[in-house]
């Protein structure tokens, strides 16, 4: 028991070893100092709806963007000024399923690679939305459309508690079913 705890304390302190030594490549999504990321107005858009998008990191050259990730394809930044960042603009598709797409753009001067992130919604309303109406199921609700069905059925269950009831009278007296 002790030898295979052992074993496994050291296989989880290599894993972790392991895992604080590898570091992972990933695009400039603008969380760092720099300022660099790609910045989406609306982050949050509806199928068919436009998106800006603009950056600081391709102020010089502008920049080529892809959006195929949501299905838009390409789309051009124009280079910036000193006060203004580069931007450009795409359409999603009406056909766009509801999620999280990672837009890219590489710079013109350097080929310096910033994304961002475009969430898709089905609303275009803030805040949360419930789902509303009854779940198919196939087994059909207590009550259905029927009043005839729903009278019979609550017969036969007072008719089953009424026998339930005598037979259990029955036995307790002692006069035996």
């Amino acid at each position: 028991m002790r030898r295979t705890a052992r074993v496994l304390t050291g296989t989880a302190l290599a894993v972790g070893a392991v895992g604080l030594v590898v570091a992972p490549a990933y695009a400039d999504h603008g969380g760092g100092s720099g300022g660099g990321g790609l910045k989406l107005h609306p982050s949050s858009v509806v199928p068919g709806g436009q998106v800006t998008v603009s950056t600081a990191a391709c102020r010089d050259g502008g920049a080529a963007g892809d959006a195929s990730a949501v299905g838009a394809g390409s789309f051009t930044l124009a280079p910036g000024s000193d006060d203004e960042d580069g931007g450009g603009r795409f359409r999603v598709p009406p056909s766009a399923q509801p999620g999280t797409y990672e837009i890219v753009a590489t710079c013109a001067d350097g080929g310096r690679r910033v994304a961002g992130d475009l969430v898709v919604t089905l609303t275009s309303a803030p805040g949360q939305v419930h789902p509303r109406g009854s779940v198919k199921t196939g087994v059909g609700g207590a009550f259905g459309r029927d009043p005839v069905q729903t009278a019979a059925g609550v017969t036969a269950l007072a008719v089953a508690a009424a026998g339930g009831t005598w037979l259990l009278h029955r036995r307790a007296r002692g006069d035996g079913i």
